[in-house]
């Protein structure tokens, strides 16, 4: 289970378990072991996750069971307040938060304005907590799914759908707005490939807006689409051009079985790497781009990879530069990853753990999400448990 940092020269370890677990206690690494031991059994996961579905479209009472096991390892609560607990946990070992109400691909007009108001309303509790200075949002919470794809697909717009896509541009510019009056930083979610032309323009839009002074709003790209690094220098390009600041969150991606699969159905190239080394590549090659824009790029390096953390290591010391550098964030999901997250962290570097909350209810598509691609990921569950497995021995002295 160790990390071989061989080919670094920085002194980051993610092998010290008592550092990556000092909040847990007994009970909680326990009950961490039993539900990743769940995890780690795709079947399993795949029964259990449509199984989920039927029971809340068959509205079983079963939201209390899913809040006790799945919700209390990777989201913070119902709501801010249910948070406080663990965002302040998180601050004891100088993890931030970045707080995400987890509402996505809303249909109706009244639910993408309440989706709004409770962004609006995480901005404001982030603005008096200063570990707590991010959120994280979906367009997909403030403009209907279907409207993003025909936008994206170059289509036009009825009557209606124009002033349709007029009132959710606003809904994300008040957001955004929030933001910038608040110091607040907004990272804006990648989501899927055939929507997310729609969602480059707006956000750049924002930038444009309100990265004038202070990277406010961040975009993210998704390293495996092959065109995303291709993007991302183009991005930053015109950000140069353009005289604003660029914000980007750096992530390996979140839809990769569901683009393949419609790519396939559909009979179009799959935007998706050829294999995860591509990935990786770009990956890697992207926070180094990132880094040599630093003057004008604030970036947050998102992801489970031992060894890209190990790399931005490297280079930071290669730069001279602070591990705590402002225009710097290295993030992971709330729930996982925390031999990274609190390493890095005790090292000195600028961290925070993505976390969502809301509604059972709500939350259930992220929950499914992180099942089911976190079991497609190889090994993904198996270092998770071995991590804790460790802990645990150490703890009884073996």
């Amino acid at each position: 289970m160790s990390t071989d940092p061989k080919p670094y020269d920085c002194e980051l370890s993610f092998e010290d378990t008592a550092i990556a677990f000092a909040g847990k206690d007994n009970k909680e690494l326990k009950k961490a072991i039993q539900l990743f031991g769940l995890m780690n059994n795709p079947s399993l996961v795949a029964i259990g996750s449509r199984l989920a579905q039927w029971a809340l479209k068959m509205h079983l009472p079963v939201q209390g069971i899913i809040k006790a096991t799945i919700f209390t390892q990777f989201c913070g609560g119902t709501s801010i307040q249910e948070c406080i607990p663990a965002i302040k946990k998180l601050q004891e070992f100088g993890v931030h938060t970045i707080l995400d109400y987890g509402v996505e691909a809303k249909q109706e007009e009244n639910e993408l304005e309440l989706a709004a108001q409770k962004l609006v309303k995480t901005v404001r509790y982030a603005e008096k907590d200063p570990d707590t200075n991010i959120i994280s949002s979906k367009v997909t919470g403030l403009i209907r799914f279907d409207l993003l794809a025909k936008v994206s697909a170059g289509k036009s717009l009825s009557g209606p759908e124009q002033q349709e896509y007029i009132r959710g541009r606003k809904r994300v510019k008040f957001l955004c707005k929030n933001a910038y009056e608040t110091g607040v930083q907004v990272y804006f979610d990648a989501e899927e490939s055939w929507i997310q032309d729609a969602i480059d323009r707006i956000v750049t839009e924002m930038m444009q807006y309100y990265n004038k002074e202070k990277c406010i709003v961040f975009n993210t790209v998704q390293m495996y689409r092959h065109d995303r690094l291709v993007f991302l220098q183009k991005s930053i390009q015109k950000a140069k051009e353009g005289k604003y600041l660029y914000g980007v969150k750096v992530v390996r991606g979140a839809y990769m079985e569901k683009e393949r699969k419609r790519a396939a159905e559909m009979g179009y190239d799959s935007p998706i790497q050829a294999d995860k080394a591509a990935t990786d590549r770009d990956y890697n090659a992207g926070i180094e781009l990132c880094l040599k824009n630093l003057d004008m790029v604030s970036f947050c390096n998102a992801t489970h990879n031992e060894e890209s953390c190990l790399m931005l290591c490297n280079l930071l010391d290669q730069m001279e530069a602070s591990n705590t550098h402002p225009n710097i964030m290295s993030a992971q999901l709330y729930g996982m990853s925390d031999h990274i997250s609190f390493n890095m962290a005790k090292a000195g570097f600028n961290v925070a753990k993505y976390m969502p909350y809301g509604p059972v209810e709500e939350v259930i598509p992220y929950l499914i999400r992180r099942a089911q691609e976190n079991t497609s990921v190889e090994g993904q569950m198996g270092r998770e448990l071995s991590f804790l497995k460790e802990e645990r021995r150490r703890r009884r002295g073996i």
